[in-house]
Order: structure tokens, then C-alpha cells, then sequence
């Protein structure tokens, strides 16, 4: 079972400055939209989102499908094969993936410590 691209989806309190600080340790915008309060900025392999008001806590984030690029995989484990499995292993979820959907598609979980994991495939 392959994830795929890994990231840490930071809910900020101002952007902008959080924005500055991140640039500070070398990472640079990647994607996103600072009008629309959301950022992804990357140092290397290193991902980092940037989020102003949607969502209360951070989110650990996997994006079933692309590489840390955002390039699409040629190969890869959907994200319902990834729901099957962890509901075979009885993990409970937040939200589920439609199983008999297609394409993008996410689910949340969360570990034993209340951390939120966020499967979001998008394509």
C-alpha cells in the first residue's frame, strides 16, 4: 500500500506572516492561492500547506497519486483500496471515500492520539 506525496497541512493564524517565516527556513510557494488563505510551499521534498480558517487543527496529509512534485503516478493505491484495507483492520473514520466512486476522492482518520490523517487523491 503506497500513500503517495506527504505533507503537513498547518492551520495559521496570519498567512502572510507564516508565509515570511517558512521562506526564512528556505521553502518557496509551490502552489496555492494567498487570496484564497492556502499555500503549499516546498523545500526539496519537504511539503508544507499553509491554511487560514479552514480547519481548527494540523492535519497530516497524503495525496494518494502524485508524487511530491504534484506530477500523477503511473501506478498507485487508490484511495479506496487504502479504506478498504484499514477497514479491514478495523481503524474507525471521520469521513469515508464513496466506494463505488471513481477519480478524486478522500478520507479522514485519526491516530490513537487524535492527530488527523487526511487521504486525499485528485485524480
Amino acid at each position: 500500500m503506497t500513500l503517495g506525496a506527504f505533507s503537513v497541512s498547518l492551520s495559521v493564524k496570519d498567512i502572510n506572516v507564516s508565509k515570511v517565516f517558512y521562506e526564512n527556513l528556505g521553502f518557496k510557494v509551490f502552489a496555492g492561492d494567498l487570496e484564497r488563505n492556502y499555500l503549499i510551499m516546498k523545500n526539496g521534498n519537504a511539503l508544507i500547506g499553509l491554511f487560514q480558517g479552514m480547519f481548527e487543527d494540523n492535519i497530516l496529509t497524503f495525496n494518494p497519486g502524485w508524487d511530491e512534485n504534484a506530477n500523477t503516478l503511473d501506478a498507485f493505491t487508490d484511495v479506496r483500496d487504502i479504506q478498504k484495507h484499514l477497514k479491514s483492520k478495523e481503524v474507525k473514520f471521520e469521513n469515508e471515500a464513496a466506494e463505488n466512486s471513481t477519480g478524486p476522492a478522500s478520507f479522514v482518520i485519526k491516530d490513537p492520539d487524535g492527530n488527523a490523517i487526511l487521504i486525499d487523491q485528485h485524480v
